[in-house]
């Protein structure tokens, strides 16, 4: 397999040709196998810290004796920090390369969890908002160099990959909701619990970093002294984009529906449907297998259909979902409801983070604002949702997720593919 020209299936009988992507920069000295277990690996540690932290949330709740408002303050700590971190994210990229700033990040992320251990042994609410804070930085600012490094992958190989790598983070969080349902039942001590998961965190760090290429994402004009009014002057300049701002509308819809379930979603089992805290961790469990088999099973239908139908109908089905979640008569409407919910939101996503990086010059940047209309989702969503949570109750909240959803699917038509010129094919 040709790096540079990259790999290209051909078409099968009554298959859509899968979608052109320009060759982006990946050097051939690295294994694209191990760059795709080292994303894999770096996505299920992210996507495990999260569920950690999420299936403990009525733990630490009552150790800190939040009310359900103060609950979507301390969560806001986590948005705060992402934003902080995909801010700083994209220019670093493109200073220093994606593998540095992963490095950064999942570090950041194994400290933001001792750190907020620390706030739930010491039942110390602001503390534990800014161990979420130090976390969110590291999930930020690696969110866009992971899919910095996934959209050159993706560029190399010449098919779809983005939706599989965040595959991996929905497996993490399943797998991590799961071990959190265990914690429940067993009453296992949350600093025990998190400090557990920041180890193998940071021993995953050190192997994963290793299999990363060093200059993927990185800018040769700014690896210089560039001025950093350039710098920011070019990552704002990207929001004058109208596709840009078109994509991230899209990721704001889906990241709302996404984060909305990540911060609330045991809640809502525990307060709506008044049911034990371990049935809550089994039921946001469930939410991370749907959307880990959503977005595994994903490429195929892109590949086969393209990415805007496939925006639509997953931006349908989560509508359909919360729904059903929102209004239903017991758990187990709710439960097919969570469903759709996770399928529904499990492409958005990483489809629109791809298509932001389209074209390689400038995707650091790109891929930076986009993610930032998806963390500003998950900035504002916890508190208005925590605040409407305590005057409606939480299931009557999240109809304003569906219909930021609902905006998101009508400007799918931003994320598609770029057309296929003869000239690059042949070449």
């Amino acid at each position: 397999m040709d790096l540079r020209g990259g790999f290209r299936p051909r078409p099968r009988p009554g298959r859509r040709p899968a979608p052109h992507r320009p060759a982006g920069r990946f050097p051939v000295t690295v294994s694209p196998t191990r760059v795709r277990a080292a994303l894999t690996t770096a996505f299920a540690c992210t996507g495990l810290t999260m569920a950690t932290w999420v299936s403990r949330t009525p733990a630490i709740r009552d150790v800190t004796h939040s009310s359900t408002g103060q609950m979507g303050l301390v969560i806001a700590g986590l948005s705060a920090g992402s934003l902080v971190g995909i801010a700083v994210g994209g220019t670093y990229v493109a200073r220093a390369g994606a593998r540095s700033v992963v490095r950064t990040g999942m570090l950041a992320i194994a400290a933001g969890s001792v750190v907020v251990a620390a706030g739930a042994g010491l039942g110390h609410a602001p503390l534990v908002a800014l161990g979420l804070a130090l976390l969110g930085f590291g999930m930020g600012s690696g969110e866009i160099a992971l899919n910095v490094e996934g959209v050159a992958l993706e560029a190399a190989v010449r098919r779809t990959v983005v939706p599989s790598l965040h595959g991996a983070y929905s497996s993490g969080l399943c797998v991590g909701a799961l071990l959190g349902l265990a914690a429940n039942a067993t009453r296992l001590p949350v600093p025990a619990h998190l400090l557990a998961v920041a180890v193998l965190t940071a021993a995953a760090t050190g192997w994963l970093v290793r299999n990363l290429a060093p200059g993927t994402g990185r800018e040769e004009r700014r690896a210089s002294n560039v001025p950093l009014r350039e710098t920011v002057g070019g990552f704002l300049s990207v929001w004058r984009e109208t596709r840009t701002l078109a994509i991230g509308v899209i990721v704001l819809g889906m990241a709302l529906a996404e984060g909305s379930a990540g911060d609330w979603l045991p809640l809502i089992v525990v307060d709506g449907f008044s049911l034990t805290a371990t049935t809550g961790a089994l039921v946001y469990a469930f939410f991370g297998a749907a959307m880990a088999a959503g977005r595994f099973g994903g490429g195929h239908f892109l590949d086969r259909h393209g990415r805007t139908p496939v925006v639509v109908a997953s931006a349908a089905a989560a509508v359909v979902g919360i729904a059903l979640v929102s209004f239903a008569p017991g758990i187990e409407v709710a439960v097919a409801g969570v469903l759709l919910w996770g399928l529904g939101a499990a492409l958005g996503f990483p489809v629109a983070l791809s298509a932001a990086g389209d074209d390689p010059v400038g995707a650091a940047r790109r891929v930076s604002a986009v993610a930032t209309m998806g963390y500003l989702a998950f900035l504002v969503g916890p508190p208005v949702l925590g605040f409407v949570g305590e005057h409606v109750g939480l299931r009557g909240a999240i109809l304003l997720v569906l219909v930021v959803v609902a905006v998101s699917g009508a400007f799918a038509r931003a994320v598609a593919e770029p057309p296929v010129h003869p000239a690059r094919e042949a070449a």
